[in-house]
Parts: structure tokens; C-alpha cells; sequence
């Protein structure tokens, strides 16, 4: 992980020298272990480097090579295919070449058409002094951010939002439209746009290319159409998926020390012991430590149970985060939660705790994010063969499931009905307390009704699920929830499940059974995984906790916060309900909402960019008061 700022004067007059090194200064809390600027006339780069290898030759950045200038915040995967093909062409880039010098070796290669042959999480921009042309680019599934601002004379770039507002170049005029997009869905749906009306964030899998003053965005993949795969031997998609998903962590490990989230689910379990596998494969000593969140007395959870079973099982530590005594918007006044963009999660101070804790062991997250969407079931294509009355194969497959489970899969012929006769999930309702003018001015109305409805990707196989890998939610995530420029903190998150080639592989499964209740993951888990873990139903949490909060006596304070003056440009105030004692989960998040944009818009007025936390320790210090325990 890296902070990475650069600025092209458009008009070709120099960048000033001084601003530069401001805006790299500025990330230093991304990359404290290195920092650099590159200046060349009307083009300047900066970046700061955060070590998370310990065998691995330090990437000095910005790199220059044969008038050719990168700055990378990346990790490149399938590193032997790469080289193969760099070889191939006449390239040969050394074995412990840092990613930035891959990168920069397949620009070489095949200018930007080198994203094609790139897999992992980045973001990254080269400049091509012969060519005066600057090209970025954003990994495939938004892992990496990427923001820039056309502006004047100038074009500013980084994978920090707060960076880019430091130019003096660039207003803090707010985006009405993402604003509005906050309120209705809890985040923006254009990926295109943010918060601030002069800065754009480049979307996921795109690339952008300033040449001869033109500007342009375009992309450069879109998910796979292939399958369905045909395989002679049912084993042999369970084989496959394990090695595809041992490529996965493999990649994302390179260190001996290592933290991953883990709950008592089977995505995060089955990453966390195949990174228990690679590790104890080698020979060299390592340090792979669990942590989970859980509740003992706010509302039942059974997670300490089942992640303390995983943990004993791949025989490592794991470490409870006890949430029972944090308390909605808790420090949210305070710099180091404010967020650089609008984010709904009233309960964010026990995340940024957490990471911290974390962080005293490790740089580097796994996560089991993305084990959801790869196994999708597909109802679509399960309701077409209900229409098609091919019941002989649905007995089939079903009694297969049952017969393996114990039990009947919880996605099967009552999900499936249910699609078939057109029954939705309910929804939240329109929100009634928009301002009304500002309501009528964006059309509101018009675009919550065409937005919530179910979105729709064309596959042959896997409708659903692609629907949901290109759903704007997950760059929002990836952005407000696990990256440093959210959190503040000098940490890594990498998704195993988040990677080209095994989201390829899936979407290109038959449906059934391999994705009904997560059939294959299942499979896959045998040995490596408890038996009661392996074969637990999904379960999520008993009750809600924001809803639990509400129902504490006290919770009155939340009714009588004081609005900042900005809240009534999109919300009238007078028509809020209470949310003390509100029972139901979705009108209570959906009336929570103007609360997270009010913590928001205060710390917004009260200067330009957000500040961090000056040192680590306070918010471990935070933590050790919460009676946080490893065990």
C-alpha cells in the first residue's frame, strides 16, 4: 500500500515545487516508511511507500525509466504469467522486481493495453515524456481508489480524496446528486463522481488517458461470459476452485505476519486456513493471527463460538473485539472519524478500534469478502428450469445437497417460487423527510423508483451474481470501510475472493448445485475445516444492533441532536421521525441516515480538508479502554 499524488499542469507551467511536496507530506500516514517527489517542468509526482514484505526488495517510487515516469499504489498477481509474457517479447524484468517495475515493464510492452495483461489491486499513472501523455488506471474491481480533478489549467490526481482537496485549485463545492444518492441508498451510485462536484473517481476497470488536451475515460474489461464448464468428475471442480482460490492468498500473503477477519462463516474461515496451509508450507517462522468482532450481552451472537472453533482447529490466536459497549455516532465529533466522503455506519468508531488493534500486529488483513457473490445462487436460471419442468435433474440435485448437508439447502425451491411468482423483498421505503425543493430539483422520486429496482447483467448462467459484482456498492466499500484514506490508518485489506481469475472460474460454474447454499465452498472445506463450521446454515446476526441501541433507555439523545445549518439544504428537519424505540430495522437505517450526513456536513464546515489521528497509539489507547481481550 502507497499514498501516490500527481499533478499535470496543463498550460505547461511548472508545478510548483512546494505544493507538491505539501500534498505528498499529507500522505505520509498511508506510507510512513518512505516518501519521494519527482518534478519534471509542468509534471510532478509524489508517493509514500508503507513496507509490507519482509523479504522483498523496497519499490523505490516515482520510478523513471526511458522517459517513462510511474507512481503505483499496487499489488500485481500471477506475477510467473506476466513475466512469461514480458519474456516472450523481449522484456526481462528480475525475479525480485517490485510490482511498480512490472507495471512499468508491460507499459513498455504494450502501452495501455498493458491493463489487460495485469491482475491484482491497483491504481496507478505513468507519465510518457516523448509522448507528453499520462495515462491511470484502476484495478477491475474498485479495490484500489483513484480520484483526480480537472481544474483550470491543472489535472490532479490521487488514490486519497482529502489529497486532492488540498490543491488550491479545487473548490469544496458539495455534489447535490451524491449527496441525494446518500440519502436514498446509503452511498452514490454514479462511480463516476463523488461527493465534491470537481473531483471525479475513476471507476473500476476503467482507464483514463490525457493526451493533446483531451481527457478520456474508458473500459478496459467487463466480466467473463464464458461457460457453463463441463467437467467429467464432480471432484474436479472442487480441485479446481481450491487451486484458483490457493492462487488467490498465496498472492495476497507475501509476508510472514498476517491478520484476517475472521468470523465464524465459511468465507473468511476457509481463507483463513488456506493462508494457515501456504504459510506452514514453507519453511521460514510466521505469525497468523484471527480477529472477530462479537457480541456477549447486547443481543445473542454465536460467532466467539464458531470462529473460536475455526481457530482452534487451524491451531492459532484469535482475538474478540467485544461491541457490546459502544454507543451509536460514538466520538464521530472527533477528526479521526471524520470520513472524507458521507458514510452510513453509526457504529464506525468499534471498526476504526479494531483496525487498530490490528494493526499492532500486523500490515496486512485477509478478508473472506466476496464469498457471497461468487457463490450466488442463480434463482433466474433455477426458475427457468422450474418453468422448463426439468424436475428430474432439480430432485437430483437437491437430494445430492441434502444428502451431503444433513439437511435441505436454504436456497432452493422457496427462493426459486418466490422469483417465479414475482415476490420481492421488501424494501425501504422513499425517505419523507427530503426537502421538497431540493427533491423536485434532482427528480428524486424518479430516480429512487428506477434505482431500487432488481438490476439486471446479462449472463448465460449467472445473472445474479454478476448484477452483484457490478453493483456500486462494493467500490464503496472497498473505499469508506477498508481503505487507509477512510480509516486513517497505515493498513492493508486484501480480498482473496475479489480475484480475476477465480471470480472467471465461478461465473462459469453450472448453477446447480455448485452455488446452492454455497455447495462448492463447502466441498472445498472438507479437512480444512471444522465439521459444524463446514456445514453451519448462512446465519446472519440474531438482531440488529443499531435497533438494540435504539431500544436502550437514553436513546432520546438521538432525537434532540442539533441540526448543522447545511442538513436543511436536503433534509427538513421538521418532518424527521424519532428514531429512539424504532422497532423496524429499514425505517430505522433509512431515518439514521440524515443523522450520518449531519455528522458529516459538521465536520465538512469547519475547514477544508479531514485531519488523522496524530499517532496510532491514541486510538489503541481507546481500544485498551473498552476491555478489549485476546484469547
Amino acid at each position: 500500500m502507497s499514498g501516490i499524488v500527481g499533478i499535470l499542469n496543463i498550460d505547461g507551467f511548472p508545478v510548483d515545487n512546494s505544493l507538491l511536496s505539501r500534498l505528498t507530506d499529507y500522505l505520509a500516514f498511508r506510507g510512513p516508511n518512505a516518501q519521494e517527489t519527482w518534478l519534471q517542468g509542468a509534471v510532478g509526482f509524489g508517493h509514500t511507500l508503507l513496507q509490507t514484505a519482509e523479504d522483498c526488495r523496497p519499490e523505490a517510487q516515482p520510478l523513471s525509466r526511458d522517459g517513462l515516469v510511474l507512481v503505483a499504489d499496487a499489488r500485481i498477481d500471477g506475477q510467473e504469467e506476466l513475466r512469461r509474457k514480458l519474456k516472450a517479447l523481449g522484456g526481462s524484468p528480475p525475479p525480485d522486481a517490485p510490482d511498480g517495475e512490472l507495471i512499468l515493464a508491460a507499459y513498455q510492452a504494450w502501452g495501455q493495453e498493458c491493463v489487460r495483461h495485469l491482475i491484482g489491486d491497483f491504481a496507478f499513472a505513468v507519465w510518457d515524456s516523448q509522448r507528453r501523455s499520462l495515462f491511470c488506471a484502476r484495478d477491475h474491481f474498485g479495490i484500489k481508489p483513484f480520484y483526480y480533478a480537472q481544474v483550470n489549467h491543472s489535472l490532479i490526481f490521487s488514490n486519497t480524496l482529502n489529497c486532492v482537496r488540498l490543491h488550491p485549485q479545487v473548490s469544496d463545492r458539495l455534489n447535490d446528486l451524491a449527496i441525494a444518492d446518500f440519502l436514498l441508498f446509503d452511498f452514490n451510485q454514479d462511480q463516476a463522481t463523488t461527493t465534491f462536484a470537481d473531483i471525479q473517481r475513476l471507476p473500476p476497470s476503467h482507464y483514463l488517458t490525457w493526451l493533446d488536451g483531451s481527457l478520456q475515460v474508458q473500459r478496459y474489461w467487463t466480466l467473463p461470459q464464458d461457460g457453463p464448464l463441463r467437467y467429467p468428475r464432480r471432484q474436479d471442480y472442487v480441485d479446481q476452485f481450491q487451486e484458483l482460490l490457493g492462487q488467490a492468498v498465496a498472492d495476497r500473503l507475501r509476508t510472514r505476519r498476517v491478520g484476517v477477519c475472521m468470523s465464524g462463516g465459511l468465507d473468511s474461515s476457509t481463507v483463513a486456513a488456506t493462508a494457515k496451509n501456504l504459510l506452514q508450507a514453507q519453511p521460514e517462522p510466521f505469525d497468523l493471527m484471527a480477529f472477530t468482532e462479537v457480541y456477549d450481552r447486547l443481543m445473542p451472537d454465536r460467532e466467539r463460538h464458531y470462529s473460536g472453533l475455526v481457530a482452534a482447529h487451524l491451531g492459532i490466536p484469535i482475538h474478540y473485539h467485544l461491541e457490546d459497549d459502544y454507543k451509536l455516532y460514538e466520538r464521530m465529533d472527533q477528526p479521526e472519524l471524520h470520513w472524507p466522503e458521507p458514510y452510513h455506519l453509526p457504529l464506525v468508531a468499534s471498526w476504526v478500534d479494531l483496525i487498530s488493534r490490528v494493526l499492532g500486529h500486523s500490515r496486512v488483513i485477509l478478508t473472506g469478502q466476496g464469498g457471497d457473490p461468487i457463490l450466488y445462487p442463480s434463482l433466474s436460471h433455477f426458475s427457468k428450469m422450474l418453468k422448463n419442468l426439468r424436475m428430474g435433474q432439480i430432485i437430483r440435485e437437491v437430494g445430492l445437497c441434502a444428502f451431503k448437508l444433513r439437511r435441505l439447502p436454504q436456497i432452493g425451491f422457496r427462493s426459486g417460487l418466490r422469483r417465479l411468482l414475482g415476490i420481492r423483498n421488501p424494501s425501504a421505503p422513499y425517505p419523507p423527510w427530503l426537502n421538497p425543493v431540493f427533491a423536485a430539483r434532482l427528480d428524486l422520486p424518479h430516480r429512487w423508483s428506477r434505482l431500487s429496482q432488481d438490476a439486471k447483467a446479462p449472463h448465460p448462467l449467472r445473472e445474479e451474481a454478476c448484477a452483484i459484482f457490478l453493483d456500486p456498492f462494493w467500490a464503496h466499500v472497498f473505499e469508506r470501510q477498508y481503505d487507509a484514506g477512510a480509516i486513517g490508518l497505515p493498513v492493508e485489506f486484501r480480498h482473496p475472493f475479489f480475484d480475476v481469475r477465480l471470480v472467471s472460474y465461478a461465473l462459469a460454474l453450472p448453477p446447480i448445485p455448485w452455488c446452492w447454499d454455497k455447495m462448492l465452498l463447502r466441498e472445498a472445506g472438507r479437512g480444512l475445516l471444522p465439521e459444524r463450521v463446514r456445514v453451519r446454515p448462512k446465519a446472519p446476526l440474531a438482531a440488529n444492533p443499531e435497533r438494540e441501541l435504539v431500544l436502550q433507555q437514553g436513546a432520546e439523545w438521538l432525537d434532540r441532536l442539533e441540526h448543522v445549518g447545511e442538513l436543511a439544504a436536503f433534509v427538513d428537519s421538521a418532518v424527521l421521525p424519532p428514531v429512539a424505540g424504532e422497532h423496524d430495522v429499514l425505517r430505522l437505517w433509512m431515518n439514521l441516515r440524515p443523522l450520518s450526513l449531519n455528522y458529516w456536513l459538521t465536520n465538512w464546515a469547519r475547514g477544508k480538508a479531514g485531519n488523522f489521528p496524530s499517532s496510532i497509539d491514541k486510538i489503541s489507547e481507546v481500544c485498551q479502554d473498552k476491555g478489549q481481550t485476546t484469547e
